[in-house]
C-alpha cells in the first residue's frame, strides 16, 4: 500500500519540477511554495542533488518577488532573532556576503560614526565566501580588534545595546543557512541566496534597511520584495562592488523608497563637494586593516576622504545632520578628534566583556 503523505524529498522535488522544467514551461513558485522550498534546503530535508539542482535553476529562471518573499518568511522563521532595543529605528545595512576583492571598504568606519552619533547599527554576514571570496566584514572587524565572531545571539544584542553596533555572524548564530554556503562553489554562481541575504535582518524591532546593488532589475526585485513583506521603506546604493560604500570615482546613484511606496532618487557627485577621486585598491588584509586604523586616528589618506564622504551622506541620511556639507563637516571631525576611534574601542571592549562574563 503507498503511502499517504509524499516524503520531503518527494514535495521538493515536485517544487523543483516547477522551477526547472526549462525556458518555456518554468513557473515562478507561490510565496507559500518558496517558503516551503526554502525550510526543506534550510533543514536540509532536500537532498544534496536537490539543492544544487534548485538554486541553478532559480538563478537561470531568476527569482520572482513573491518567490524572494516566502524565502524570506522561512528564513524568518527558522534564522535568529534579536530583540528590540528600544524604540529608535536600527539601520540594517545589506551588504554582498562574498565580500570585496577589487576595492578598499569603509563600511566599518560608517557603522562606527554613526553609532557614536546615536543611529545603532546591525550589520550581518560570514566568512570568505563562493564565488568571489573577497575580504568579509566579519575580518575586518577582527582586524580591528572587535571579536564578532566569538558572540553568542543573546551577546550581539548586549554589545548592540551598549555600543550601537551589532553583528550576526552566519555560522553562530544561522548555522542552517551556514550549511548551503557550500553549494554556491559547487554550481560556480551565486544563487538567488546571495540576494535574499541583501534583505534579510535578524532584527525584530524597527529597522531603516540600506542595501547595496550592482545591476538596475536587482533594485526592483528588493524593493517589491519587502513590499510584500510590509516594510517598502528602503534604501538602495548602487555602491562599490555591490555595496553601500558609495564610490569617489563615479556619481552615487541612491534610491529611497518611503513607507508610502513613494521613491526619490538622489545622484550624488563627489567632485561637487571636494571629495572625487580614484577608490583605494584592496590591499592585503594586514595593510588593509592598518590602513582603516590610520582612518580612525585621522590621517589624511585616500581611504580617509572615502570615509569621510560615505559617513557624511550617511550622516545625513539617518537624518543626524540636517545637510550633506554639514554630515561631511561632521564625519570629518569625528575622526580627527577621535571619536570613531573610541567608538571602536568601546565595541572591542564590549565584545570582550560579553563574552568574559
Amino acid at each position: 500500500m503507498g503511502r499517504d503523505t509524499p516524503s520531503k524529498v518527494e514535495q521538493f522535488r515536485e517544487l523543483l519540477k516547477k522551477v526547472g522544467s526549462g525556458t518555456h514551461t518554468s513557473e515562478a513558485l507561490t510565496r507559500a511554495e518558496a517558503a516551503a522550498a526554502m525550510r526543506m534546503m534550510l533543514k536540509q530535508e532536500a537532498t544534496p542533488a536537490q539543492i544544487g539542482a534548485f538554486l541553478i535553476a532559480h538563478r537561470i529562471r531568476r527569482p520572482a518577488p513573491e518567490e524572494l518573499a516566502g524565502m524570506l518568511d522561512a528564513c524568518s522563521k527558522l534564522g535568529p532573532h534579536i530583540a528590540p532595543i528600544a524604540s529608535t529605528p536600527v539601520t540594517v545595512f545589506g551588504v554582498p556576503y562574498d565580500g570585496r576583492a577589487r576595492t578598499a571598504p569603509v563600511m566599518a568606519v560608517t557603522a562606527l560614526l554613526l553609532a557614536a552619533a546615536g543611529v545603532p547599527v546591525l550589520l550581518h554576514g560570514g566568512d570568505r565566501m563562493p564565488t568571489k571570496y573577497g575580504l568579509p566584514q566579519v575580518g575586518i572587524w577582527q582586524g580591528l580588534g572587535v571579536a564578532f565572531a566569538t558572540l553568542s545571539l543573546a551577546q550581539v544584542r548586549k554589545v548592540l545595546v551598549e555600543t550601537g553596533v551589532g553583528f550576526t555572524y552566519l555560522p553562530v548564530q544561522f548555522p542552517q543557512a551556514a550549511q548551503l554556503v557550500p553549494y554556491r562553489d559547487e554550481i560556480g554562481k551565486r544563487p538567488p541566496l546571495a540576494t535574499l541575504e541583501l534583505v534579510w535582518s535578524p532584527y525584530d524591532g524597527a529597522t531603516r534597511a540600506i542595501v547595496g546593488f550592482v545591476h538596475p532589475p536587482t533594485e526592483g526585485l528588493l524593493r517589491t520584495t519587502l513590499a510584500l513583506r510590509g516594510a517598502p521603506a528602503l534604501t538602495t546604493v548602487k555602491g562599490l562592488e555591490g555595496s553601500c560604500d558609495l564610490a569617489r570615482s563615479r556619481p552615487g546613484i541612491v534610491g529611497v523608497v518611503r513607507a508610502d511606496g513613494s521613491c526619490d532618487r538622489l545622484t550624488l557627485h563627489p567632485h561637487d563637494h571636494g571629495l572625487g577621486g580614484s577608490d583605494a585598491p584592496l590591499e592585503a588584509p594586514e595593510i588593509y586593516c592598518a590602513q582603516l586604523r590610520a582612518v580612525l586616528e585621522g590621517k589624511a589618506s585616500a581611504l580617509t576622504t572615502a570615509a569621510i564622504w560615505n559617513g557624511g551622506f550617511y550622516l545625513w541620511h539617518c537624518g543626524v545632520c540636517t545637510d550633506l556639507e554639514t554630515g561631511f563637516a561632521k564625519a570629518e571631525a569625528m575622526l580627527k578628534d577621535g571619536v570613531a576611534a573610541g567608538k571602536c574601542e568601546q565595541v572591542a571592549f564590549a565584545c570582550r566583556d560579553a563574552i568574559a562574563s
